[in-house]
């Protein structure tokens, strides 16, 4: 599992992201605003929208708060404009990183994160160094207590690429257009979803088995997550089970 999902997973479990929903909820508007602004505020032709939309009715985001974010996506409201950024770069014991911004200043972002890099044990990298290493997937989350043939038997047919053992969970993965598709049979088949987003797929990974060496990387992802403009920070760390549960958050 890419090691933001993972993490991620940890995180919901030990229920710290309800401690800043008010933070996600601004994220996810900021998304669901610039998926609109790039290809339209019609969810049923638009895939990033319709993705975004679903991710922020999950996240338990007010309809009404999404249809505002849309139209001032579309110029129908008078809004900020956001662009959107990524930056690459690298956590302690060579493990890649790409962060991924909304922001209505470049170099204020920029100088931000650069910064948190530097104090926290990481290094800024050159546009291309990691991205290379990372494929944009369709992520599917789903409890082990699914069967692994049940769930080939409808994954499969809706799209999906690949099912993986990922220990508490099983995790599938498609390209990017198939991923709502492979939602909704999913949910048709009442097999329950975890989670369902696009994700940076790491395609090589950096083994991570000392405590130390992963509380710093995971304190540079949550230093880099708790900054405004960051949208998501995907890496290539595998770090077991045993050391994410220790962390403390």
């Amino acid at each position: 599992m890419s090691g933001h999902s993972k993490w991620a997973t940890t995180k919901h479990r030990k229920g710290a992201v309800d401690k800043a929903r008010g933070k996600l909820f601004a994220k996810l508007i900021r998304q669901v605003e610039v998926a609109a602004r790039e290809g339209g505020g019609d969810v049923n032709a638009n895939a990033t929208l319709r993705t975004m939309f679903a991710k922020a009715r999950d996240a338990s985001v007010p309809l009404d708060t999404i249809e505002r974010a849309i139209k001032r996506g579309t110029g129908e409201l008078e809004g900020v404009r956001y662009e959107a950024v990524s930056y690459e770069g690298y956590a302690p014991s060579g493990v890649a990183m790409i962060v991924e911004c909304l922001t209505d200043n470049r170099n204020r972002t920029g100088a931000d994160i650069r910064s948190l890099f530097s104090r926290n044990g990481g290094s800024m990298a050159e546009p291309g160094a990691v991205a290379w290493q990372f494929d944009r997937k369709g992520v599917v989350l789903l409890p082990k207590s699914v069967g692994e043939d049940e769930l080939m038997s409808v994954a499969l047919e809706a799209g999906a690429e690949d099912l993986a053992d990922e220990g508490s969970d099983w995790m599938l993965t498609a390209a990017p257009s198939d991923l709502h598709a492979l939602k909704v049979a999913l949910e048709e088949a009442k097999i329950p979803v975890e989670s369902a987003d696009l994700e940076m797929v790491p395609n090589t990974r950096v083994e991570i088995d000392n405590e130390s060496t992963a509380k710093r990387i995971l304190r540079l992802i949550e230093v880099l997550e708790d900054h405004d403009d960051v949208q998501n920070v995907w890496s290539n760390f595998d770090i077991p089970d045993e050391i994410l549960e220790s962390v403390e958050l």
